[in-house]
């Protein structure tokens, strides 16, 4: 008996061990947490007050898919205890705090990802400053490492390594592709001069060839990520790798790098509209290129460089998810851990909130995909060109307002870049343009022959229309110029103040809509906007930049205004929903059921006077015009259960909505 006493613990062992649940993969998770706290030299007894317990109790209640922790910010300090000679830790510990989130985790069969800090690094530049990026100056860096160096094989790589040793799923690198910078130092110009052939540096954007050492660092940084992914999945096959907003809208290029999943964080002010845009850029990836992608919220709202920290309430926070589920995607929220890496137990509450209302919905939007209806632009080659940074998404700002503008009329949009709508455009019935300058010869004539074949083009913005100006059968006058008027909209007149272009319309061109510089409706000023026949299908163009006006003022009657166009060109989408303009609508495939989600966009979380609030009405009485090919057999509103009677004729179902919540999704079976 005594010598079976060795295999019957080992057995035991081995049966608890199979009982616990494992891990979701990524691609399979659908909400999770994140913590972080950016850990400094100057803090002391990590792990004091964090214990098995309060996690066990936080796993408990909220049961998510996975968390993120805090492993090493933008100080560069590890909050767990490092090996790594050129590593630098906090200052002491009381325990590994690493070490027991993975032990509780793998208990509760919940995947455990780091939050890692890769190009952001002060504390690897204080010991080592050769690391650095250099400036065009010849200034070196005090933050920012320079991707050629050898920071990423000396540090990063073996920390993460280490990492993962800890049986860790994976990391979620922060602080990458958005803190890269054009880099003068002696390896990077080498290898400049040697795969360009350029041998005079560009230090300014006035300069010759300095769009040739932007795409030149950005190739750099793909290479960086790349290195860094392919060493740890040799290492350890089933570690999980994401550079947080790679192939996101700060890089919005074909996806073509072996990361496991694609991620990014909104962000903390106006948080929705935030959402409707990143979501649908990645929505747009992972449809083409196979990846998982989920979006983080911030729990708090706060202004930038500042400690104003303001939490915000769940029902704000599940409007934020709304936005990101109903586009198929997953979902966490970021809550910043103390300083000895322990838990805000009072945020738990808020957790378990989130992770009601997101499970509620996960059957009716998980994996679902956007049926074509409208296009909007990302123009991957105006970004290349015009953005300010290597990789930001500040080239997107008229974007992401036209956008919001377009949801505010109840419109079903996906942002798509050329890479997703080549040899593809004539799915969509409305393409499109808003405020791009550029776009690439091939492309551009791509567009033309969608409309010449039946497809309606809607190209918006004072330079934009330059590119169409012969199909939309104007005549420019004169070069852009900051103009501030009004536009009519149902008998009143909406503020615009920006770029504008005069034009003249040739014979047999319409107007559509006038502007008045004197803010008098019976004296207009010029054209506005027009529309022509191009082939079979339509072009319009719309004279002024829209955007930063309808951002500022965010006034009904541009709103309007733009929607009135976008009626006459796409009079029947799938669906139609009227009784409030504060409802936002997407249109899904759900695994062959139509999907359309409802989402009540009111709430004042478009001001930064506004960090949160708790109170958020209820919309009435909205009517659905479904269009669909037959009688469906009912129409339930999801989660609530709640079949909705209609009437069908003439290929359209009719129905009422009683009552919209915050987020409800209408399945016709």
């Amino acid at each position: 008996m005594k010598n079976c006493l060795p295999l019957l613990f080992s057995l035991l062992f081995a049966t608890t061990l199979f009982a616990q649940k494992a891990p979701l993969r990524r691609a399979d998770s659908f909400f999770g947490l994140h913590f972080d706290f950016h850990a400094s030299v100057n803090d002391s007894l990590v792990g004091k007050t964090l214990s098995e317990g309060m996690i066990d109790s936080l796993l408990t209640a909220v049961k998510p898919d996975f968390i993120q922790v805090d492993s090493k910010g933008h100080p560069g300090v590890t909050s767990y205890p490092t090996k790594v000679a050129a590593g630098t830790q906090v200052k002491s510990f009381t325990q590994d705090p690493l070490a027991l989130f993975r032990k509780v985790t793998q208990k509760h069969g919940v995947a455990l990802y780091v939050h890692y800090s890769g190009v952001y690094d002060d504390a690897a530049l204080l010991k080592h400053p050769e690391w650095a990026a250099i400036d065009a100056n010849g200034k070196p860096s005090t933050q920012k490492t320079s991707v050629h160096g050898a920071y990423v094989d000396e540090l990063m790589i073996p920390q993460l390594k280490e990492i993962a040793d800890y049986g860790v799923d994976g990391v979620w690198v922060d602080g990458d592709c958005w803190a890269t910078v054009l880099d003068y130092s002696p390896k990077a110009l080498e290898k400049f001069r040697q795969q360009t052939g350029i041998l005079t540096i560009p230090k300014s954007k006035q300069d010759e060839h300095y769009l040739d050492l932007m795409n030149f660092a950005r190739q750099s940084f793909k290479n960086y990520v790349g290195h860094y992914t392919d060493q740890l999945h040799q290492y350890k096959p089933s570690f999980q790798v994401a550079s947080n907003w790679a192939f996101s809208s700060f890089m919005p290029e074909p996806v073509d790098l072996n990361i496991d999943f694609m991620s990014g964080d909104l962000t903390p002010m106006n948080g929705v509209n935030s959402a409707l845009f990143e979501a649908r850029v990645l929505a747009a990836q992972s449809r083409t290129y196979k990846k998982p992608w989920d979006l983080m919220s911030w729990s708090f709202n706060t202004a930038w460089n500042t400690s104003n920290h303001g939490a915000k309430t769940a029902l704000n926070l599940s409007q934020e998810i709304a936005e990101v589920i109903a586009m198929g995607g997953s979902y966490q929220c970021y809550f910043t851990q103390n300083r000895d890496a322990s838990i805000r137990t009072q945020q738990v509450k808020t957790m378990a909130e989130l992770a009601e209302f997101a499970r509620a919905r996960q059957a009716y939007t998980q994996g679902a995909t956007a049926i074509p209806q409208i296009a909007l632009l990302y123009s991957l080659a105006s970004f290349k060109k015009y953005n300010s940074s290597i990789y930001n998404n500040s080239a997107a700002e008229p974007v992401k307002a036209i956008l919001t503008a377009l949801m505010d009329g109840q419109n079903a949009v996906e942002v798509l870049s050329e890479h997703h709508l080549k040899g593809r455009l004539d799915q969509y019935p409305l393409v499109i343009i808003p405020e791009w300058i550029y776009l690439e010869p091939d492309f551009l004539q791509e567009l033309k022959t969608y409309a010449q074949n039946g497809g309606k083009l809607l190209v918006i913005g004072a330079e934009a229309v330059k590119n169409f100006s012969a199909e939309l059968g104007i005549e420019l006058n004169g070069t852009p110029q900051k103009q501030l008027c009004w536009v009519a909209s149902n008998g009143d007149l909406g503020l615009v103040n920006d770029l504008l272009q005069k034009v003249s319309l040739t014979a047999g061109t319409p107007a559509l809509g006038n502007y008045y510089v004197n803010q008098d409706a019976r004296y207009p000023s010029g054209v506005a906007a027009s529309m022509a026949d191009l082939g079979k299908g339509k072009i319009a163009g719309v004279y002024f930049n829209f955007g930063q006006s309808y951002r500022s003022f965010q006034s009904p009657q541009l709103r309007d205004f733009l929607q009135g166009i976008v009626k006459k060109m796409f009079s029947n989408p799938i669906v139609e929903v009227q009784g409030s303009k504060l409802v936002h609508v997407t249109v899904n495939d759900l695994k062959g059921k139509l999907a359309i989600n409802l989402i009540n966009a009111g709430g004042n979380h478009n001001s930064d006077k506004v960090y949160t609030y708790d109170e958020l009405p209820p919309l009435s009485d909205l009517t659905l015009k479904i269009r669909l090919p037959k009688k469906p057999l009912k129409i339930v509103q999801q989660p609530e259960h709640k079949p909705l009677p209609f009437m069908y004729a003439n290929g359209v179902a009719t129905l009422k909505v009683p009552k919209l919540g915050v987020h409800s999704i209408v399945v016709v079976e």
